[in-house]
């Protein structure tokens, strides 16, 4: 727990050391990350033992695993390779995404926002009329580790917290011609035929979780790809535009490798290369601007997201993903 804190007090000071007053460029507005009062904690449940639900609480979930009682791992050294253990699943909150407007502004620490000019100079774009360009910064934050929370489940991630990733350094984030390097395949979905398929994973998310199969669609907010901050921004919203480039920016982390797979199971002893992503691995939850309640990808804003965007101090997110954990314990 202690170096957790001196990390955090690290990457704060740093933070202090170079923060520019809202003055000199666009404004950053945020609020300090609670990890207590901003998280929905009913978003562990339902809670599986053996393909049984033992406390569900009303929340939702996805059938990843099969009901039998009992697992093996064969990957462990023997005798632990036969030695037969319980299938448990779960969902655990793993990491923090912020979706800003300006390049290097932090709302998840209190709005503070650093100078270009020490950092070196991000890509702040101007987009096209009805167009919106956003930022993400990608924290590692498994919340059970930081809180101390458990300390001998090992389904649990332990690590602790970091800030592992910033587009504005990412050239592929911020040139699409670059990006599409990443994503070679999404010419294949930009017609009209796919981007209809994309109504029938707005319905399924809206109703449940999203269509893996429809790896393309990003649920009643857009479609995936390109994997960059680009989203069309006048009919839809901020709040819509920030949760796709979220969900963008998971997909493009599981394309590099960067995400791996935890459900299923492939998950049960370990987690396993997934370049593809699965939808229905994640959920999200709104922290910043309002702290809301865990949601499947894709699902409607107007279910979870009403009033969540306000002029100026409402205009930046921060999201809590939520990943499905299927495990095998011994």
């Amino acid at each position: 727990m202690r170096c957790i804190k001196i990390t955090s007090i690290i990457v704060l000071l740093f933070c202090q050391l170079f923060l520019i007053s809202g003055e000199s460029i666009a404004a950053c507005i945020g609020r300090i990350f609670n990890p207590i009062t901003d998280v929905d904690w009913m978003g562990v449940f339902p809670i599986k033992i053996g393909g049984m639900t033992v406390a569900g609480f009303g929340q939702e979930d996805t059938d990843t695993v099969n009901v039998s009682p009992i697992c093996f791992c064969a990957d462990r050294p023997p005798p632990l390779d036969v030695v037969p253990g319980i299938p448990v699943s779960f969902w655990e909150p793993v990491r923090l995404l912020e979706v800003v407007r300006d390049p290097y502004c932090f709302p998840s620490l209190g709005g503070v926002a650093l100078s270009e000019t020490i950092v070196g100079h991000g890509t702040n774009q101007s987009p096209d009329a009805g167009q919106a360009f956003y930022q993400v910064h990608y924290y590692i934050y498994p919340l059970f580790a930081v809180l101390e929370l458990t300390t001998d489940f090992t389904c649990l991630e332990r690590s602790g917290f970091d800030l592992a990733y910033m587009t504005e350094l990412d050239p592929f984030w911020n040139n699409p011609e670059l990006g599409a390097l990443l994503n070679p395949e999404a010419a294949l979905f930009a017609n009209p035929l796919s981007i209809a398929a994309c109504a029938g994973d707005c319905t399924a998310a809206t109703a449940g979780f999203p269509l893996d199969p429809l790896f393309w669609c990003a649920g009643c907010w857009g479609q995936l790809y390109p994997f960059s901050g680009h989203t069309g921004f006048a009919g839809a919203g901020a709040t819509q535009a920030s949760a796709l480039i979220a969900t963008r920016f998971i997909a493009k982390l599981h394309r590099e490798g960067l995400l791996w797979g935890s459900v299923g199971s492939s998950g049960l002893c370990g987690a396993y290369p997934m370049p593809i992503i699965k939808k229905s691995q994640y959920k999200l939850q709104l922290a910043y601007p309002i702290a809301g309640h865990v949601f499947p990808l894709g699902r409607s804003q107007l279910v979870w997201g009403w009033g969540a965007t306000y002029p100026v101090a409402g205009e930046d997110f921060v999201y809590i993903l939520w990943r499905k954990r299927d495990c095998c314990v011994f």
